[in-house]
């Protein structure tokens, strides 16, 4: 996936070893990408994200900007998120967001836990899913 580099690739597997295992929605909780609502009665306050592996959103972060730009899928959703008149932080987190899900859904079929460790199945399929042209 372009915008993956290495240290965003290492990050998450040292960091985020359940990213195979999770729900999209699990994940982004689990990284800090979930909006999370301040409402109360009538009050409808804003949406944030917070909480969750500050590490591994901090490298994701510069790692959806490279990709914002480079990336022809993200770049495309990118562009019709600001068409949209979205702020430019929330056009991040989203790309962010996006990011980490599709991550999540290309190393399903290659890890699996045994007894709470994570075994990776075939190291070549997570060398392409990190590091291919974007398939």
């Amino acid at each position: 996936m372009r915008g993956v580099g290495p240290t965003l690739a290492f990050t998450l597997i040292a960091l985020l070893p359940e990213l195979g295992q999770m729900s999209r929605k699990q994940i982004a909780a689990l990284v800090g990408l979930a909006p999370y609502d301040f409402d109360s009665g009538k009050l409808k306050g804003h949406r944030c994200i917070y909480g969750g592996r500050m590490p591994v959103r901090n490298i994701l972060y510069m790692a959806a900007l490279s990709a914002a730009r480079y990336n022809p899928a993200l770049k495309v959703f990118h562009n019709r998120l600001a068409a949209a008149n979205k702020k430019p932080k929330v056009i991040i987190v989203a790309v962010m967001r996006k990011m980490i899900s599709t991550l999540r859904h290309r190393l399903a079929a290659t890890v699996r836990a045994v007894n709470g460790c994570v075994i990776l199945l075939d190291i070549a399929t997570v060398n392409d899913a990190f590091f291919g042209k974007g398939k």
